[in-house]
């Protein structure tokens, strides 16, 4: 199984400062993703009385778990990021592939892949970055649109919640300051003065309590308390979509919707029942008014179904379906919560959220309003940034300057009374809204059954249709394009015979294309997701060359195929794995050494087709001395910069 491996403040830093300068891409996303300051607009909305210049962020999941992905979701237009649910149970040997997006969305992951050490850091170290990005100026943000805000996931059970080292990591999320301080010095030299900069040491102020099914309500009321009482954080209860009751989510999702999915009978038995979490929302919010603190709920969490096992593992009995059948389950829910509690009660959502019916959900008074399963699809972090431009459009169009004006705005459109209170049109507005959902195209099955293009040809190394669909694809930047010269790398094999070479000729390795693909092997938790947009069969993070980011990680991985690159001083080493036989190729302005088993030859500088000297048994494949050094020259050397590059030295 994969391993992420988080980047080094350092590394980002680097990779950050070169791209900055250069006035293109950062970290992939390309600068017409980014989002900008709408015009006249203020999109700002309150987390639990902080301000955030934008409702919208990443849900809990893949997008929010590397500092680099916390990164692109800010350039995207994310300000509200839901980091990635952590658990006392932090070494979880998760199946692979493990999400599918051929048609609504599933997955079978559901909790953070880093350590609980690994992630305090990683989270702490995303908001650094997010900081010294926006402090540096070079987005062209104001102040006011820079306003971003973290927002803790954390589960399952009391026994786990209330672990020493769930513990410490709490604390570390409330006080960074020991870890801020550590990490500042990774900050290089190229920063300058970001080194300075007053980092928040208080990277969360809330808590998204994420339960299991079955976790009885007054478990989870215990748990909340304690988040409460022990820490002082906010808390916003994650509830499932299983609320509705058997009947009605089968109804929608089956006759409404016309999923076929089945959703075990067992998963209804243990959760609570919509009057039981109606009530325990009461005298939630009732204990947090009590402590200066706000309370709210998430509506929703993911729907269990049976796993049709034609992509996810076989092995994993049940799935969790999320998208677009999603989307309609959990507007019930949030229409029934707008008329148990008036309209006043915090409502965080996720579920389908995509461009088209995000500023629905911001009308119905919803903070945040997160995304998923959207940002997976084509596009990837870019697709966020439409849906503030649609929102945008639509503000436009009511004559709304905020984001309560809208909601304001969107009530009175729809036949609302004129005096209404802002609390009364998010009830109208989420009421409404829940209803049309039901009877629109776009949610049901047929909108879905169409899968990705595939065009029945096997995807190669060195060789594919550069549709660029995989680098947007993988939600932590482990897939990246780079230039080789395009051609063909002759096979040589090379015979040491009385006291000189022999050279055999065996046919060629074709490199189709300048442009080509790899896969950085520390970001890559082989999720599987850029292999099903892909139109050629195999996949990217199994068939496209794979780096890693230290020489531990490229001997931890073995016996799979993979590389590692390292300057240091003037002196370039490439170690390479063909077919599971090692390889190095040392580089310095001499000349190059290329030494495996039982070789070891010497390369002068200016001649390359023949080593002055060296000790060779069998024939050696010359080939892989080629390749190694044509990756070495444009990684390290060619333009632009990639993550090889940033942590090379």
């Amino acid at each position: 199984m994969a391993d992420l491996v988080p980047a080094p403040l350092g590394a980002l830093c680097a990779r950050l400062h070169s791209e900055l300068s250069r006035g293109g891409p950062i970290f992939d996303l390309p600068a017409r993703r980014f989002a900008r300051a709408p015009e006249g607009l203020d999109l700002s909305v309150a987390l639990h009385g902080r301000p955030c210049a934008t409702p919208a962020g990443p849900a809990a999941g893949p997008h929010t778990q590397l500092a680099q992905n916390l990164v692109l979701g800010f350039l995207a237009g994310a300000r509200i990021f839901e980091l990635k649910t952590v658990q006392a149970n932090d070494r979880l040997k998760i199946p692979r592939p493990c999400i599918d997006m051929r048609g609504p969305g599933y997955n079978v992951e559901w909790s953070q892949e880093l350590s609980l050490e690994e992630s305090l850091v990683e989270y702490v170290k995303g908001s650094m970055l997010i900081e010294l990005l926006a402090g540096s100026g070079e987005l062209g943000l104001p102040e006011s649109f820079t306003r971003f805000a973290f927002d803790l996931s954390a589960g399952y059970d009391l026994a786990g919640l209330t672990s020493e080292r769930v513990r410490t990591f709490l604390s570390g999320m409330r006080d960074a300051r020991p870890i801020v301080d550590r990490l500042r010095r990774e900050i290089p030299a190229a920063f300058g003065a970001a080194r300075d900069l007053d980092f928040a040491t208080g990277v969360a102020r809330s808590v998204t309590l994420s339960t299991f099914h079955g976790c009885p309500p007054e478990q989870i009321e215990e748990m909340a308390g304690f988040l409460m009482e022990a820490y002082r954080f906010h808390v916003i209860v994650k509830l499932n979509p299983t609320l509705l009751g058997a009947g009605e989510t089968r109804r929608i999702v089956h006759d409404v919707l016309g999923y076929a999915d089945r959703v075990p009978e067992e998963v209804f038995a243990g959760d609570p029942g919509l009057g039981q979490a109606i009530d325990l929302t009461g005298r939630l919010s009732e204990k947090a008014a009590s402590l200066g603190l706000s309370f709210g709920v998430k509506l929703t969490n993911t729907l269990v179904v049976e796993n049709r096992g034609d992509f996810l593992p076989r092995g994993e009995s049940r799935a969790y379906l999320s998208g677009p059948p999603l989307h309609v389950l959990a507007m019930q829910l949030v229409a029934r919560f707008r008329e148990a509690f008036g309209g006043t009660l915090p409502i965080s959502f996720s579920g389908g959220v995509d461009r088209k019916n995000f500023p629905d959900a911001v009308a119905a008074g919803l903070v945040p309003v997160t995304a998923c399963s959207d940002l997976l699809r084509p596009g990837g972090y870019g697709r966020m940034a439409g849906y503030l431009a649609e929102l945008a459009a639509r503000m436009q169009a009511a004559g709304a300057r905020t984001i309560d004006a809208f909601v304001a705005a969107t009530h009175r459109a729809a036949g609302g009374a004129p005096g209404a209170s802002l609390a009364q049109a998010r009830v109208e507005n989420s009421r409404r809204y829940a209803a049309r959902v039901l009877e629109e195209p776009r949610f049901a099955s047929a909108a879905h059954a169409k899968p990705p293009r595939k065009v029945g040809r096997a995807l190669e190394g060195f060789d594919c249709l550069s549709c660029d669909l995989c680098v947007p694809a993988c939600p932590n930047d482990a897939n990246f394009a780079f230039a080789l010269p395009e051609g063909e790398i002759p096979i040589v094999l090379l015979r040491q015979e009385r006291g000189g070479w022999q050279r055999r000729a065996a046919g060629s390795l074709r490199i189709a294309g300048a442009r080509q693909f790899g896969n950085f092997a520390d970001f890559c938790n082989d999720c599987g997701n850029c292999d099903v947009f892909c139109p050629e069969d195999g996949g990217p993070y199994v068939v496209k060359p794979r780096f890693y980011g230290s020489y531990a990680a490229f001997l931890h991985a073995k016996p799979r195929d993979g590389f590692h690159l390292e300057r240091r001083e003037g002196i370039d080493v490439v170690d390479a794995r063909f077919g599971g036989r090692d390889f190095v190729l040392t580089v310095t302005e001499d000349g190059a050494i290329f030494a495996g088993d039982g070789f070891h030859l010497v390369f002068l500088a200016g001649d390359l087709d023949l080593p002055a000297q060296g000790v060779a048994g069998p024939e050696v494949d010359l080939t892989y001395f080629r390749l190694m050094d044509a990756l070495r020259r444009s990684l390290l050397d060619g333009p632009g910069m990639n993550p090889v590059r940033a942590g090379a030295g």
